[in-house]
């Protein structure tokens, strides 16, 4: 890798052996299958987890809990299968590199778990791991190394960066069609614009879709509201949801009476990064609610933390029809997005799609 290896230190993660998968009659989908948010279609099954009875329910108390972690496995064995599939025809596999900078404790946690998830369908991974203090150029060098890379299908520049670093710069080197996270400009670009397609669309709007989807929620004509406008997450969602013709709303820090606007929405999805901040007087009743926030929370009796999603859950759940949990909801569909995304990468080097 260049003239960077002397700075950047590598770990390359083994691939284990995975458990025999019985191989479908006809080749499967792409991992997740989702619909073509270009073309609309319908469903191949119907829903299992959202009775059509509760959608939209205007008097009940209870609602259905949708739960992202059954869902993220079965989207992983199907990946996992077009992966082992993939290395028996043509003897090929995806490849992911990760670029970290710096010793932040979440960003080595969010990497660990993005690894491990790669290792168990088959993805080998190659990390870079930069100092805290480095230059913006060893940074950037490493990224184009691997844009360089033919055997490599995905990037993923861990983030956030520490402050002297641009992180729009670097995002703005990698090459958009290894850019598995979603984030160039390009790819950002072609999500906002109707008739075009992305390479990729980032992983957590794209697991929120894909809960609804696989819930029996329908989306097309209800009213949407998105608290917080992040890249990461509120932004693209938002595009995505519109993609799905929802009427969306983005709720961001200089909005008027956030709660009565989002007392009219039919879908609330939250990413704020503030815990408990969406209430349940926020909600109409019979809402969909999908929590994207993940806070630590110190608990002040014995100083302990818990994961705490942008949303009260306690007050939530009694008015909305359905609700994510957190964690176990929308973050396992994120890390499976993440998955399909790096196949989709790998099939399009192999000339498979």
């Amino acid at each position: 890798m260049r003239s960077t290896v002397g700075v950047v230190g590598w770990h390359r993660t083994l691939r284990k052996t995975l458990h025999s998968l019985s191989a479908p009659s006809s080749p499967a989908f792409l991992g997740p299958n989702l619909p073509d948010v270009w073309v609309p279609r319908d469903h191949t099954s119907p829903p299992t987890h959202f009775p059509e009875s509760l959608q939209w329910a205007n008097g009940h108390s209870n609602a259905v809990i949708l739960e992202g972690k059954s869902i993220a496995k079965q989207i992983k064995v199907k990946v996992a299968d077009e992966i082992r599939r993939m290395k028996s025809g043509i003897g090929k596999f995806p490849r992911l590199a990760v670029v970290l900078v710096g010793d932040r404790r979440d960003s080595h946690t969010f990497i660990q778990i993005k690894l491990k998830a790669c290792d168990q369908v088959g993805i080998e991974t190659v990390v870079a791991q930069l100092p805290q203090k480095c230059a913006e150029s060893e940074l950037l060098d490493v990224v184009s190394s691997f844009n360089d890379e033919t055997d490599v299908h995905g990037i993923i520049v861990q983030l956030p960066l520490p402050q002297h670093l641009d992180e729009e710069k670097v995002i703005n080197v990698l090459s958009p069609e290894k850019d598995v996270d979603g984030f160039h400009p390009l790819n950002m670009g072609n999500l906002a614009i109707r008739g075009r397609k992305p390479f990729f669309i980032p992983c957590a709007p794209r697991g929120c879709v894909e809960l609804l989807l696989r819930h029996g929620v329908e989306i097309k004509g209800k009213r949407a509201v998105i608290i917080g406008r992040s890249k990461i997450a509120g932004l693209p969602t938002s595009l995505l949801l519109q993609r799905h013709h929802a009427t969306v709303s983005m709720l961001h820090s200089y909005t008027k009476n956030p709660e009565q606007i989002t007392s009219e929405a039919d879908i609330v999805v939250a990413d704020v990064g503030i815990p408990n901040i969406v209430r349940g007087n926020w909600l109409k009743k019979g809402a969909v609610v999908i929590d994207m926030g993940t806070n630590q929370v110190k608990d002040r009796r014995d100083h302990s933390f818990h994961v705490s999603g942008d949303v009260c859950f306690e007050e939530a759940v009694k008015v909305a029809s359905a609700i994510t949990p957190v964690p176990g909801g929308v973050g396992p569909v994120t890390i499976s997005m993440l998955l399909s995304n790096i196949l989709d990468s790998a099939k399009r080097s192999f000339e498979m799609i």
